[in-house]
């Protein structure tokens, strides 16, 4: 892997911990540890902003153009503190992204901003076109069915009534009998328009327990029959997977328990929880692919940050001198160009900072590829242990720096994607002094447990006794740990799932 950009100094930390943070370092740093979709709407804010910046559609790479700096910076030779309390960016080569920044106040994106409505500083931002382009949230989608189902007045009260009793889950946090009460009415109506309700959207809302909720769901799906609803009733065995007693209650086999099972585990338990943010598509802020075999057969990698994550963006260069040009046969030169100054000084400093975001990601993946070529070969098995520092101290940046360029990142590689975090594990003590990533024995916990006898099922202990044989240091406590995050049962239910029929 052949980089040859150039990349930001270390910062010394005597400077640090005296600098003052500037509107601009403060964007510089936040650059680093923004996701590319945050990174990305802060650029697209920006081309709102400047009207000297406009985004590069062409393959090529932007480069930044910048006239020579005034003489009380060019001159000095400024240090890091002078530059940021100047407002100024240094060149690309010097800008000081590698701070330890965790002793200094940050009030944040919004800090600079005084008051003001949730516009985001937008003139044209009007309250009430936003309230209708927002999606309505469950009440007000719960809300808007009722109005369709029911048409009484006794019926919508009821209605408002249960909707303002469900918890986040989208269980009734306080049972019928107490509602129909506050209420003054009688349990059978308020009833039925509860039985209407559980099917709305989502089903299953407005169930006074876990077993409702499921079989609200299940009858939806006409798949509620006397079997279902015995294994409904007896969730508790469920929890405990004694399937053997089940089967009894059920009256069904070994086959249609596992089919009644996994019927259950498709269904939601909470469908009030809906409102929370829908998942994203994870798309990789660096894309990693195998370089052309050399002539001893050596694997080699070729890592570029993805061009979909980060758009280029070029400086008008040529807009900026027509309207000097304008501007002095108007008699406005002198404000036109103090605007026009603080435009291009904006623009400059925002492309060298993206280049620099761009370069400081490329090396600090470059060395975890390096250091992880073993998994990127052979998968899981050859992982190693790794941490913040290992990377730092190759890189040379601060540790701190590394912590930013690696969170909420990704990486797609021949074996899938992967955030950069999943690189960095911890290590376990080995035979001869040999270390065994955290992440590799975890795997192998796995391996071992999927191997077992279905008559000699393995405790903890007995598998901690095969890592040792394996030459790994390992406690049964540490087994039961990562047998536990790979949502592997103990020894106990493992013996009754695994039991004949």
């Amino acid at each position: 892997m052949a980089f040859a950009p150039s990349f930001a100094p270390r910062l010394d930390l005597r400077q640090s911990q005296s600098l003052v943070m500037t509107p601009q370092l403060r964007q510089a740093i936040q650059l680093l540890q923004y996701t590319n979709i945050e990174a990305g709407a802060f650029i697209e804010e920006e081309l709102l902003k400047n009207l000297l910046l406009e985004r590069d559609d062409g393959g090529e790479t932007v480069s930044a153009l910048e006239p020579a700096p005034p003489p009380a910076l060019a001159e000095s030779g400024a240090d890091s503190a002078t530059l940021a309390e100047s407002g100024m960016m240094a060149e690309a080569d010097k800008v000081p992204l590698d701070i330890d920044l965790t002793n200094l106040y940050d009030a944040g994106p919004g800090g600079d901003n005084f008051g003001g409505c949730g516009g985001a500083g937008d003139e044209d931002w009007n309250p009430l076109d936003s309230l209708g382009a927002a999606a309505p949230n469950l009440r007000e989608h719960l809300e808007q069915q009722a109005r369709l189902a029911f048409t009484t007045r006794e019926e919508l009260a009821i209605a408002a009534a249960l909707i303002a009793v469900l918890d986040p889950a989208g269980r009734l946090a306080e049972p019928p009998e107490a509602v129909a009460a506050l209420l003054g009415i009688a349990l059978a109506p308020l009833e039925a328009v509860r039985r209407i309700m559980m099917r709305f959207d989502p089903v299953g809302l407005f169930a006074t327990s876990l077993a409702e909720c499921l079989a609200a769901q299940l009858a939806e799906q006409n798949r509620l029959d006397p079997a279902m609803a015995a294994l409904l009733d007896n969730l508790e065995l469920l929890g405990r997977r004694e399937f053997r007693r089940l089967q009894e209650i059920c009256g069904v086999d070994a086959a249609d328990m596992a089919e009644m099972v996994a019927e259950i585990r498709r269904l939601d338990p909470k469908p009030g929880a809906r409102e929370a943010e829908p998942l994203r598509l994870l798309i990789p802020d660096v894309l990693m692919r195998p370089a052309p075999l050399t002539q001893d057969g050596a694997t080699d990698w070729i890592l570029e940050i993805n061009p979909e994550t980060m758009p280029k963006l070029l400086i008008r260069r040529g807009f900026h001198g027509r309207m000097l040009a304008s501007a002095k046969k108007s008699g406005a030169a002198r404000e036109t160009k103090s605007f026009l100054s603080e435009q291009m000084q904006s623009a400059t400093w925002l492309v060298k900072a993206l280049e620099s975001r761009a370069q400081t990601i490329l090396r600090v993946s470059a060395e975890i590829v390096r250091r992880q070529d073993g998994f990127f070969k052979h998968g899981i098995s050859h992982l190693r242990p790794l941490t913040l520092r290992d990377i730092a101290a190759e890189v040379e940046l601060h540790e701190s720096t590394v912590s930013r360029v690696t969170s909420n990142k990704s990486m797609s590689t021949p074996r899938g994607i992967f955030e950069l975090k999943f690189f960095f594990t911890t290590a376990l003590a080995g035979a001869n002094g040999a270390t065994h990533s955290a992440e590799t024995v975890r795997h192998r916990v796995g391996q071992i447990i999927a191997a077992e006898d279905p008559k000699n099922i393995l405790s903890d202990d007995s598998v901690a006794a095969v890592l040792q044989k394996e030459g790994i240091d390992i406690a049964r406590r540490t087994v039961a740990k990562y047998r536990e995050a790979l949502r592997i049962p103990g020894s106990s239910q493992r013996k009754r799932e695994k039991l004949p029929g």
